[in-house]
């Protein structure tokens, strides 16, 4: 069994590919990298195709033919982190958003303290988000409450999207039942996790907005999540969740 592996969606990121894949190589505890591409047409696949000759074994490419959405994305990964044989399957983004040397404290969250669900969050202690106008974090805060109103969950970032799993917990929600891509994705992976009754917790973390490429958020994502989430807790109602 091999242990850890983070999936990193990418889409026109090469201002920050090889500066988070050399980060995470960096680290004091040792991360496999699985890069899905959307067909970034700046050459961010071809820049990850250059690093496998470096990082031989550890550093994984899937290309795919165009945007396809983060939450397929990640289901994409997800099942080839599995056939892989990984234990631990991480979720990050490519701009540094989120920390590389958070990832071991995921880690240990999930192999020391034998949680099963490790989420790296940014309101478990007050608000920590760096360079996003307040109209956002507000917007981001409050789609928190609004989820734990509905879902019944405890968990104060829902739409976070730095995330350990055990190998477990993926093998048990049936990912190809999965709908969303945006937020809605990230909130009904851990809804899925939180009624198979596995156990989470909440790392807290720093969140800095990007500092170079495009931010991918929307709209149509946010409109996703917040009728996504009734959504959700309507289908729960008709469904039995046993491991």
């Amino acid at each position: 069994m091999k242990e850890n592996i983070v999936i990193i969606p990418t889409y026109n990121e090469i201002e920050n590919i090889e500066a988070i894949i050399r980060k995470v190589f960096s680290l004091s505890e040792f991360f496999d990298v699985l890069i899905i591409d959307d067909g970034s047409p700046d050459g961010t696949g071809m820049k990850v195709k250059e690093l496998q000759a470096e990082f031989v074994g550890t550093l994984h490419l899937i290309e795919r033919s165009g945007k396809l959405g983060l939450g397929t994305a990640y289901i994409h990964g997800f099942k080839w982190a599995l056939e892989n044989k990984y234990q631990y399957i991480y979720e990050m983004d490519a701009d540094f958003s989120h920390n590389p040397e958070d990832l071991v404290r995921l880690f240990n969250a999930c192999k020391i303290e034998n949680f099963d669900v490790a989420i790296g969050s940014r309101y478990i202690k007050g608000v920590n988000v760096v360079n996003w106008p307040i109209g956002r974090v507000l917007m981001s805060y409050f789609a928190g409450v609004y989820v734990r109103l509905i879902t019944g969950m405890e968990i104060m970032d829902p739409t976070g999207g730095f995330i350990c799993y055990k190998r477990e917990v993926l093998q048990t929600i049936p990912l190809d039942k999965i709908t969303f891509i945006g937020y809605a994705f990230q909130i009904e992976m851990k809804f899925n996790a939180f009624l198979y009754k596995f156990n989470i917790t909440e790392v807290p973390i720093i969140f800095t907005d990007r500092t170079k490429g495009v931010s991918k958020m929307s709209t149509k994502i946010f409109r996703e999540a917040i009728f996504g989430v009734i959504l959700m807790k309507i289908w729960s109602w008709f469904k039995t969740f046993k491991r």
